[in-house]
């Protein structure tokens, strides 16, 4: 049996699609994203109003790849579109963490009564990050600078060398991820 797999999306209003060899870029109301996609065996087109991703190959991986391209595309059209926002709320109970945004990086101080504080990179131009009291909010049209942006502040957060159930301080997604 020969399996190939075709996957068609269908390009929203207001979004525009340009594809150069193997490079997609697609602009909307929110911004411009591009983004390089090149696998062997798999082309990428646009048909009347669609972007077209398919592949002739048999095999599971070329066809799982399909559709993994296919998922990327989605979430640059719905990024332009309508963007992507993660919330994360601040937890201590020791002592009051204090969180401001910098230029590129997020800034915790206080966290744990450490002296030094501790910082987080914020990836993406069009990445922004607000603070209000407790809770944080990330918002941008790149879903992978979103969460990327969100695991870094959780990871300057982690408590190394205490006990975890009792030191349950730290900055914590609350949202059940990038939407």
């Amino acid at each position: 049996m020969v399996s190939k797999t075709r996957i068609e999306l269908e390009i929203p209003q207001g979004v525009n699609v340009k594809l150069d060899n193997v490079t997609v870029a697609v602009s909307g109301p929110l911004g411009k994203l591009s983004r390089n996609i090149y696998y062997p065996g798999i082309e990428v087109a646009i048909e009347a109003n669609r972007v077209v991703v398919h592949t002739a190959g048999t095999r599971r991986k070329v066809r799982s790849i399909t559709t993994t391209i296919s998922s990327h595309i989605q979430n640059m059209f719905t990024g332009v579109n309508t963007g992507f926002t993660c919330k994360m709320k601040v937890l201590y109970s020791h002592f009051p963490i204090q969180v401001k945004v910098d230029g590129g990086r997020v800034i915790v101080e206080n966290f744990l009564g450490e002296r030094k504080p501790r910082s987080a990179r914020i990836v993406g131009e069009e990445t922004k990050v607000e603070v209000s009291k407790e809770q944080i909010t990330i918002k941008g049209i790149d879903k992978e600078a979103v969460g990327q942006t969100m695991a870094n502040i959780e990871q300057a957060t982690r408590i190394r060398n205490f006990d975890p159930r009792v030191f349950q301080d730290g900055i914590y997604p609350v949202s059940g991820g990038v939407r």
